[in-house]
């Protein structure tokens, strides 16, 4: 449980961090001292929300925090994760990012998973400020994938729904825009039905494609100005169509991003890929699991790491349900559907494997 007073002592002048921890059967107390209340506040959230969401994922654990001191008193096990989260949080602080509940939850589920890794790097790693958000990877693959789209000319983001694979890839396109790094942003996708029939569209041609591009119109509009985006796309600094609308053409200083590529053939992911031009770069993005192929139809998302994973300035980066960005219960949806598919027997596995 957390306690804290109105106690206003003077802060302590040295580094903050632990002070003589000790261990008394199976019991173990560390104490950290902030360099001012106000950092402390700052670390812990508004009324101790980051300390609250502790307590609920460690419920063995005693916090006190009085003035710029806190104390944490748990398991031997226990109370040193809890001191590695002290240290991270205390760094994001440093870099000016805001600790909210939100980035608490990311903080400590992400030291729980992969309690090595340095979550202030990730976690302020800003990609774009836009509308008064600021858009970042929230993960370590994500942030893996960020770092491959800046190092190699084609890169492939393969991983299940909600994981950020298309919005981050997008990010990074208006980013290299912003800069200057190339003159427009493509964006496209395969041109089919998920699973239902959508039957006759009235209108023009745009008009019966939209329902296909709306995902990446959505993200668009999270990114800039929406007033701006009706110009951009008459210029054509910006387009968004359907892959039938890419063969033929040599597409230099651009950002191409290829989005639901598991509903690709092979042939037509080879025909996007050789679209690639000079000053330009590839960001591949889909789910293998949700194919929407006619039965008995290949999709190039699957064969494609078999053929080009040796090729230099090619990249495959792979997210898992840990990654998952959304509602929480996506995440906890995609592993109990994973789980459902490995306990299905072979034979039926196989059969909805050439369907999907």
């Amino acid at each position: 449980m957390t306690e804290t007073t109105a106690h206003q002592g003077p802060a302590s002048k040295d580094a903050p961090g632990r002070q003589f921890p000790h261990s008394v059967d199976g019991v173990r107390t560390e104490v950290v001292h902030f360099r001012s209340t106000e950092q402390m506040v700052a670390a812990l959230g508004v009324e101790d929300e980051g300390l609250r969401i502790v307590e609920n994922l460690y419920p063995g654990v005693v916090f006190l925090a009085r003035g710029n001191v806190l104390t944490i008193t748990g398991p031997t096990a226990v109370v040193p994760r809890i001191m590695h989260l002290m240290e991270e949080a205390r760094a994001m602080v440093a870099r000016q990012t805001p600790m909210t509940a939100t980035v608490w939850e990311q903080l400590a589920t992400m030291l729980r998973q992969q309690p090595d890794v340095s979550v202030v790097d990730i976690l302020s790693h800003d990609i774009l400020s836009s509308r008064g958000r600021t858009i970042r990877p929230k993960t370590a693959n994500q942030k893996d994938y960020v770092d491959a789209i800046d190092r190699n000319t084609v890169v492939f983001g393969i991983g299940p729904a909600g994981t950020g694979k298309t919005y981050l890839a997008m990010a990074k396109a208006v980013q290299a825009l912003q800069r200057k790094e190339v003159s427009r942003i493509i964006l496209t996708r395969p041109a089919v039905e998920a699973g239902e029939r959508l039957g006759f569209l009235p209108g023009t041609l745009n008009d019966k494609i939209d329902p296909y591009l709306r995902p990446l119109y959505d993200a668009l509009h999270d990114m800039m100005d929406p007033e701006t985006i009706p110009r951009l796309m008459a210029a054509g600094t910006i387009e968004v169509a359907p892959l039938a609308y890419m063969r033929g053409r040599t597409l230099n200083d651009a950002f191409i991003i290829l989005d639901e590529a598991q509903n690709t053939t092979p042939e037509q992911m080879k025909m996007f890929l050789t679209r690639l031009g000079f000053g330009s770069k590839i960001v591949v993005t889909g789910d293998v699991t949700q194919v929407d192929l006619p039965t008995g139809t290949r999709s190039g998302l699957r064969v494609v790491r078999d053929i080009l994973e040796d090729v230099q300035d090619i990249h495959f980066a792979l997210l898992d349900a840990t990654d998952v960005v959304r509602h929480r219960l996506v995440g906890a949806i995609v592993s109990a559907y994973n789980q459902w598919d490995e306990s299905q027997p072979l034979p039926k596995r196989a059969k909805e494997s050439t369907s999907r």
